[in-house]
């Protein structure tokens, strides 16, 4: 059985294994301990808070193989991001340029610094060991987060963003950025993907364009991967947009991968999770379910077969082992979503 279950500070080695596991661009898991203990720290403390608002608050989750005990992925939420550590991405905007005297009109496409997703919150940190992409695991791992923002809404904005990366080429290496160390940060893409991975963003504002930039003047593979995503990336940003995310026109300043967004209540696993009361009995369903308490620092969640809805009494029919790791009783609530 997998589980999801918040972060301890016992977790700190493997999701260290995890970050190095992840690679370059996943800037939200760097390889740095302090980083990672701080992210540890500061989730604990997210999960056992009382919250009226979304604020400062960070909820990370660990994927556990119950039956080895190894930790096979990670999955996690920030509540408001932006607060404290600014969030910069680049604006897609036109602009016209009108000549009635010569009837010229030309539509040029911009980009701009901004600052616009403050406050929002956003899904991050998504990542699942090679060996358990299969049966459901990965959606499991994106849709556990909209469960648990589902029974907690009020810890969490009314819009929600996922940073997909961006495209690189055939040496790992986003295109976009080329033009971008050549003209204004002068320093190589690892070192900036660090410097962002453990909180230190005081070089984009310092550094970078104030202006809005013409993309006609870039490079023509600066200009090609603009709003695309990473290979890799594709089939997380394919489930996205099942769930009602959209692209809007924000694009990450170094790879020019895009930022998503949706309402909360919009989006569609959030809207078609059912709350209800649970009764214990050895089932086997139809449907694969994704099933989770209704706690908060106890947060516990799995998916499988071992569970269905009865439609007619309007309760949730799970097997006695799946009850027992999710910490639910005979008459208890839980919230589920079908995965199939």
């Amino acid at each position: 059985m997998l589980l999801i279950r918040p972060i301890t500070t016992a977790d700190f080695a493997a999701l260290k294994q995890i970050a190095v596991e992840s690679g370059p661009g996943f800037t939200s898991l760097p390889v740095h301990d302090e980083r990672l203990q701080h992210k540890i720290a500061h989730a604990s403390h997210s999960f056992n808070v009382d919250v009226s608002a979304p604020g400062d608050h960070g909820y990370l989750f660990v994927l556990e193989d119950c039956n080895t005990g190894e930790i096979v992925g990670t999955t996690g939420i920030e509540a408001a991001v932006g607060l404290h550590t600014p969030l910069y991405h680049f604006q897609q905007n036109t602009v016209i340029h009108h000549s009635a005297e010569l009837n010229v009109l030309n539509q040029l496409k911009t980009l701009t610094l901004c600052n616009d997703y403050t406050g929002a919150s956003e899904i991050c940190t998504l990542f699942l060991r090679e060996s358990y992409r299969r049966n459901h695991a990965g959606r499991f791992l994106s849709k556990v987060r909209f469960l648990f923002m589902a029974e907690h809404p009020q810890r969490f904005s009314d819009i929600v963003i996922a940073e997909m990366r961006g495209a690189t080429n055939a040496e790992g290496k986003p295109p976009f950025w080329n033009w971008l160390q050549n003209l204004f940060l002068t320093i190589d893409f690892p070192t900036a993907d660090k410097l962002i991975g453990v909180g230190k963003k005081a070089f984009i504002a310092e550094l970078m364009p104030r202006h809005p930039i013409y993309v006609g003047l870039l490079p023509t593979e600066a200009q090609q991967v603009i709003g695309q995503v990473h290979e890799n990336t594709k089939p997380a940003l394919k489930m996205l947009e099942k769930e009602g995310f959209k692209h809007r026109g924000y694009i990450d300043l170094f790879d020019a991968g895009p930022t998503v967004e949706a309402r909360l209540q919009d989006i569609r696993s959030v809207a078609l999770s059912r709350r209800v009361p649970v009764t214990i009995k050895e089932v086997r369903g139809e449907r694969t379910l994704a099933v989770a308490n209704t706690a908060l620092s106890e947060f516990r969640a799995s998916f499988g077969k071992n569970a269905q809805f009865d439609e007619q009494q309007q309760q949730l029919q799970i097997s006695a082992e799946l009850a027992a790791a999710l910490q639910l009783a005979e008459g208890d609530f839980a919230r589920f979503i079908n995965l199939d």
